[in-house]
C-alpha cells in the first residue's frame, strides 16, 4: 500500500528556560499546493455550471464549457484519490466517513429536493436517497470509493482494472439511477489513478518544461473543443449515461471510455503544472472547497428561477465575462473560513455522541503524551 506524503510538520518548542509537563503534539501543515488546487478545481466546476445557461447560441461559450468538462471533475476525483491512500478502514476513517461524507449527504439530498420543489415548482417531488440529486452524487461516489480503497491497493493493475470497470459501465444502461452508480463506475479511474500516485509523479508535472508545454496542449484542446461543439454531445464528459442513452452504439462506450481518461489525464497534468506551490491568498480556501461545492448549486439553481440569465446583455461576451467573475466570486466566498464556521456542523460534524468510545484510545493518547 503507498505510504502517505509526510506531513511538514512545526519543531516543538524546546528553549530550556520553558518547563513543560509534556511537549505539544507536532502541528501538522497543510500542503499549499494542493489546497491551490482544490481551490481552481471547484472555482472551474462553479464557472462551468454558471456558463450553461450559456452556451444556446455561443458556440465559443459552449467549446470553453466542454473544454472545462474535459479535465475539472476529473482533477478534483484524481486529488480525491491522492488523499484517500491512507484509508485503510481504520475506526477513525470509517468515522470520518459518516461524520464527513453520509451526514452531509443526507442533509443536502433533503435540502436540495425541498430547494427544487420550491424553484422547479415540482410540491410532490419525493426525497430519496437513493437518487442523488445535483451535486451530492459526488458525496456517495467518494464513500463507495473510499470504501474498496483497500482493495484497489491490493490489486495489481489497478488502473487498467478500475477502466475496464468503466467501460463494461458504458455498456449497462440497466444499472439505473440508485446512487447515480453509473456515474460513480465511470469516474472510478481517476480515483483510482490518485490512489496509484506517489509523490514524485506529482513532482514530474510541476516541472518548469510541462508547465511550458501545457500552454499549447490547453490552447490545442480549445480549438478541438470549438471544432467538436457541432459534431459531438458534451454529455459523454458527465460520465452519467451508457452509451445506449447517448444514441450510440454500445461499442462506442467501450472506446470513447479511455480515449477521453486519455484525453482529461493529459489536460488534468497540464492543469496541475500551472497550479502554483507558494502560499497564496486563495490557499486557505482550499480547505473550504467542499462547502463550495454543496452551497454554489443553490445559487446556481436559484440563478435560473430568478431570471438572472433573462437580459439579453447576459447571453453577449461581456454579460459571460461577467457570468464567470460572479460565479468565481460567489464560490470564493463560500469557501471562507466563517462559512465553514457556521456551516460545520453540517458539512463536518464531529456527532461523538453516535460512536462507541475505543478502548484503547486513552492508552495511545497517553502514550502520545509520553512519546
Amino acid at each position: 500500500m503507498p505510504k502517505p506524503i509526510p506531513a511538514t510538520v512545526t519543531a516543538p518548542d524546546t528553549a530550556p528556560d520553558r518547563v513543560t509537563a509534556a511537549p505539544p503534539a507536532p502541528a501538522k501543515q497543510r500542503d499549499a499546493y494542493f489546497d491551490n488546487a482544490k481551490y481552481a478545481a471547484i472555482v472551474l466546476v462553479a464557472v462551468g455550471h454558471a456558463w450553461e445557461p450559456l452556451r444556446d447560441g455561443s458556440r465559443s461559450v459552449s467549446a470553453l464549457y466542454m473544454l472545462v468538462y474535459a479535465f475539472h471533475m476529473p482533477a478534483f476525483i484524481v486529488v480525491s484519490g491522492y488523499f484517500s491512500r491512507g484509508f485503510d478502514g481504520r475506526p477513525k476513517h470509517l468515522k470520518r466517513l459518516v461524520t464527513g461524507l453520509v451526514v452531509p449527504y443526507v442533509v443536502f439530498e433533503t435540502a436540495y429536493t425541498l430547494f427544487t420543489r420550491w424553484t422547479d415548482q415540482e410540491p410532490d417531488r419525493p426525497i430519496s436517497l437513493l437518487d442523488p440529486l445535483y451535486l451530492t452524487w459526488f458525496l456517495a461516489a467518494l464513500f463507495l470509493w473510499r470504501l474498496t480503497t483497500p482493495l484497489w491497493q491490493r490489486v495489481r493493475l489497478p488502473v487498467p482494472l478500475a477502466l475496464g470497470v468503466a467501460m463494461l459501465a458504458t455498456l449497462s444502461p440497466s444499472i439505473g439511477n440508485d446512487l447515480d452508480l453509473q456515474r460513480i463506475l465511470q469516474f472510478l479511474p481517476y480515483f483510482v489513478l490518485g490512489l496509484s500516485l506517489k509523490p514524485e509523479h506529482v513532482r514530474l508535472v510541476r516541472r518548469r518544461a510541462v508547465r511550458i508545454a501545457a500552454v499549447p496542449v490547453f490552447a490545442g484542446a480549445l480549438v478541438v473543443a470549438y471544432w467538436a461543439v457541432p459534431r459531438m454531445t458534451g454529455s459523454w464528459f458527465y460520465h452519467r449515461d451508457s452509451a445506449e442513452e447517448l444514441g450510440a452504439p454500445g461499442w462506442y462506450g467501450v472506446v470513447m471510455t479511455p480515449v477521453l481518461f486519455g484525453c482529461s489525464l493529459l489536460l488534468v497534468a497540464c492543469f496541475l503544472a500551472w497550479v502554483p506551490g507558494r502560499r497564496m491568498w486563495c490557499t486557505v480556501l482550499g480547505a473550504g472547497t467542499l462547502y463550495g461545492y454543496l452551497l454554489h448549486g443553490f445559487v446556481a439553481q436559484g440563478s435560473k428561477y430568478f431570471g438572472w440569465y433573462d437580459p439579453a446583455w447576459i447571453h453577449r461576451p461581456l454579460g459571460a465575462v461577467v457570468v464567470t467573475v460572479v460565479a468565481a466570486g460567489v464560490v470564493t466566498l463560500l469557501c471562507t473560513p466563517p462559512v465553514r464556521r457556521v456551516l460545520r456542523f453540517v458539512v463536518e460534524p464531529e456527532l461523538r455522541w453516535i460512536f462507541r468510545r475505543d478502548a484503547a484510545e486513552p492508552a495511545r493518547q497517553r502514550a502520545a503524551l509520553r512519546g
